[in-house]
Parts: structure tokens; C-alpha cells; sequence
């Protein structure tokens, strides 16, 4: 490559290429482009910079701490029990206060139960029988309360009875409660303690409120203009999810408290506020055999010989999860960069669909076409195109029996000077030198000056000297 090839290689790298529009006036395809422009305009700075923030950046790697308390007293008088006064250490289980706990609110008690043989509660397939062979010793029963002595137990002359187990015994009986036996319990009130922190941005904060009096969580109760005080009073918590108290109190349920946190760093600390929301868990309207939420637990004692005996107990109660979610966000300038660059994206998207329809769809697609899309060829293929043309017209011509314009052969002419008179001056007058017959510099002497060659060049006299082209 030579000098110049290189100067003209590195002039080059500083050009710069632009493009042609072509500006269409059609109202509608220009209407609907604005259209599309100004959607996505709004759907850019209402959808994705308003509403979404997608100027921030965010953290949802959300950690958390929650501790719980549960206070109050209730009072029962049953068969069972007889007088008792429940308090925190009686009803709340696990005691530790976790983000989980169980608050029961309805018992079935199967008192002074010892390790004896007895029969097993009817209704238990695999403990059914007619004959002893039917209770294979040491055999568990399946679903049932103890271990198989190998004896059928049948009551007066009946042909079939139960088998002889070894268990606790009494076996806890199965009938349903009828009403809630801590009715009470709905104005019992939980303390929920809630910590959380943003990793990536080192912003920490608590749901109760910064105070230095000490008697504001003693008199304070949780309300809608009173976030920054987590005590919840148990019958409201279970109201607002939608719930009656007395209703799941019988049979026990699962209720969730929602703590959010969505937190917008680029203003103060202090308007990151904790959103609550309250909805039941398990399927309040499916009635079926195992519908609400129970489980057992027994205390144990021991009896003046050193006997150990115990009392079942099958709970009933409001088990409740608290469960925290949250995300903070602050600008930055990624984020910002990259959904504005989608949004102008988004606009060449627009650009390119109303170029489908003015160029495809519209009555005068053609026509805009052809403006849009210019066709640029090679000589080559325009020379071929031309011969093509020309053949195609000496055909024509001897279809039409006209004398042939176009494509003859050319026929040796005579020398100039053997030509006639008439025919010199037309060749000389036709000279694409000459602009109106004789050039102005002739005056009348052009007349003896010929055309003495047949390639074009063209001799004259101006002022007795010659000029050749």
C-alpha cells in the first residue's frame, strides 16, 4: 500500500457516517408514532422511574430478628381440672418467644393416665377382632394407643370386640369439643420485637419507637396510626385476618402477621416504616375431619408409692407465624443508565413498527417504499441492462417492419472529403463542439474548415490559427 493509500486509510478512520430520513407526511402513520412515543414515555417515567424506582439500587437480602411475648390470664373451673388459672407458662408454647409460637385456647384432658392394659378405643381397624388370634402379641396397633397382649376383649355376647393393649391407660377418648374453654384468651396481647438489617447498604432499624419513656409499651396498643407500638391484642390480630375468635378458638387455626419493610434510603431514616398485614393460613372454609390445628402434650407426675402417672392433653389453639420481608432501595447511576437506554430502545421498537405500516400496510405502501429503499447498481449491470433494452427494441422495430435505429453495424464511412456537401456540414453542425450551428468565433469562415477525422477530433480556424479537441 502506498503513500497515499495510507493517508487515505487513516483520514478515513476520522470520518463520520449519519443517516438519511426520510421525512413520510402521512398524518395517520405520524399520529400513531407519537402515540407510541408518548406511551412510552409515560410507561418509562411513571411505571419504571415512579412507581418502580428503577433509578435505585436494591437490597433484598433482608436480615431479621424477632422476638415474641404473649401476656394475660384466663380462668376455668371443668371436671377435669377443676379450678385453674392459666397463665403465660401454661398456655404459650414453645416459652422462648421465636418468630413461631402456639397460644392454646381449647383442651381435651385425659387425666391420671398409668402403664396398665386395657382395650383399645373402638373405631381403630387394626384393632378390631372376633377371636385372640386376631391380636397377635407385641404387635403395635396401627393408628391406635399401645402394644397387642394377644387377647380379644368383647363385651356381654357381642361376636366381635376390640384387642387387649398395653398403653397409657385410660385411652385418651375422642369426642370433639363443643365450645373454646379459654374464651378468655382473646384479650390476651402479643409483643412482637422486630430488628432488620440491610447488608449492602448497613441501614439497620427496629419496629418499636425510640423513646426514652419507659411506660409507653405498658399503655401503648397496636393501631392504624400507630405502627411503632407491636402489641397486638390476640381477638383483633384474628378479626383482621378475616376470622372470628370463638370459631377458631374451638378447633385451633394458623394465622400469619406480615411485617414489610420497603425502605427509600435516599430519604430519611426515619420515614422507613414497618407496613403490618394479617391473614389466615390454613383453609378456614374446608370442614373435614382434620380441619383446624391440635396437637398433644402431657404432664407427668408420680403418685405417693413413686407410681408415675400423667395427664394427656390435646391442645386446641391460634398458632401464629410472623413473617418479614422487605428491600431498600438508593439510587444509582447503573440502574438509572440502563433502563433509560431501554427506554430509547423501546422508541426505536416504535420507529420500526410504523415503518411496517407505512411500508406494508398502508394503500400507498408502494409508493413510500420505493422513497425509503433506494436501488443502486453496478455499470456492468447497467450495460447489460442497456444492450438488453436495445436488442429488445431492434426486435420491435423488425416486428413493426420499421427501418433500424438501433443496433446496426456500423457501415465504413467515406473520407470527408469525398462525402457531399450537405452531409459534411450536418456532421460539423452536429459536433458537440458547436453550441448554435457555427461556433461564435467562426463568423462565417467555419465554412471551409471540414471534419477530417472519424474519432471526433474537430479542427477550426479562429483568427487564422487552429484548435483541435
Amino acid at each position: 500500500m502506498g503513500q497515499a493509500g495510507w493517508k487515505g486509510f487513516f483520514q478515513s478512520a476520522f470520518d463520520y457516517k449519519t443517516e438519511k430520513y426520510v421525512i413520510a407526511k402521512n398524518k395517520k402513520v405520524g399520529l400513531l408514532y407519537r402515540l407510541l412515543q408518548l406511551t412510552i414515555l409515560l410507561y418509562l417515567v411513571l411505571w419504571v422511574f415512579v412507581i418502580k424506582k428503577g433509578y435505585q439500587d436494591t437490597d433484598t437480602s433482608l436480615q431479621s430478628a424477632v422476638i415474641t411475648k404473649v401476656k394475660g390470664v384466663a380462668y376455668t373451673n371443668t371436671s377435669e381440672l377443676g379450678e385453674h388459672l392459666w397463665d403465660v407458662a401454661d398456655y404459650v408454647i414453645p416459652p422462648q418467644g421465636d418468630n413461631v409460637f402456639f397460644v392454646i385456647t381449647n383442651l381435651i384432658v385425659t387425666a391420671n393416665q398409668r402403664q396398665s392394659t386395657c382395650a383399645e378405643r373402638e373405631g381403630i381397624p387394626d384393632g378390631m377382632c372376633s377371636q385372640d388370634d386376631d391380636c397377635r402379641a407385641g404387635e403395635p396397633v396401627r393408628a391406635g394407643n399401645g402394644v397387642k397382649t394377644g387377647h380379644c376383649l368383647r363385651v356381654g355376647n357381642s361376636t366381635e370386640g376390640t384387642c387387649e393393649i398395653f398403653a397409657w391407660c385410660p385411652v385418651e377418648t375422642q369426642s370433639r369439643p363443643k365450645k373454646p374453654l379459654l374464651r378468655d384468651a382473646e384479650d390476651f396481647t402479643i409483643f412482637i420485637k422486630n430488628y432488620i438489617r440491610f447488608p449492602k447498604f448497613d441501614f439497620s432499624k427496629a419496629n418499636i419507637l425510640e423513646t426514652k419513656n419507659k411506660d409507653f409499651l405498658k399503655s401503648c396498643r397496636f393501631g392504624p396510626n400507630n405502627h411503632y407500638c407491636p402489641i397486638f391484642r390476640l381477638g383483633s390480630v384474628v378479626q383482621w385476618a378475616g376470622s372470628s375468635f370463638q370459631d377458631i378458638a374451638l378447633e385451633g387455626g394458623v394465622i400469619g402477621i406480615h411485617i414489610e419493610w420497603d425502605c427509600n434510603l435516599d430519604r430519611a431514616a426515619s420515614e422507613c416504616h414497618p407496613h403490618y398485614s394479617f391473614n389466615r393460613l390454613d383453609n378456614k372454609h374446608a370442614k373435614s375431619i382434620s380441619s383446624g390445628y391440635n396437637f398433644r402434650f402431657a404432664r407427668y407426675y408420680r403418685d405417693s408409692a413413686g407410681v408415675e402417672f400423667r395427664n394427656l392433653m390435646k391442645a386446641y389453639g391460634i398458632r401464629i407465624d410472623v413473617i418479614v420481608n422487605g428491600k431498600a432501595g438508593k439510587f444509582s447511576i447503573i440502574p438509572t443508565i440502563i433502563n433509560v437506554g431501554s427506554g430509547v430502545a423501546l422508541m426505536g421498537a416504535g420507529a420500526f413498527f410504523c415503518d411496517l405500516v407505512l411500508i406494508y400496510i398502508i394503500k400507498k405502501r408502494e409508493f413510500y417504499r420505493d422513497k425509503k429503499y433506494e436501488e443502486v447498481r453496478g455499470r456492468g449491470h447497467v450495460a447489460r441492462e442497456t444492450e438488453a433494452e436495445a436488442e429488445a427494441m431492434e426486435r420491435e422495430q423488425r416486428e413493426e417492419g420499421l427501418p433500424e435505429e438501433h443496433g446496426q453495424e456500423e457501415q465504413p464511412q467515406a473520407p470527408p472529403e469525398q462525402r457531399p456537401e450537405g452531409e459534411r456540414r450536418r456532421v460539423w453542425e452536429a459536433h458537440p463542439f458547436r453550441q448554435d450551428g457555427y461556433p461564435k468565433e467562426c463568423k462565417g469562415e467555419c465554412a471551409a474548415t471540414e471534419d477530417t477525422t472519424d474519432s471526433g477530433d474537430v479542427a477550426r480556424a479562429v483568427g487564422g490559427e487552429q484548435i483541435q479537441r
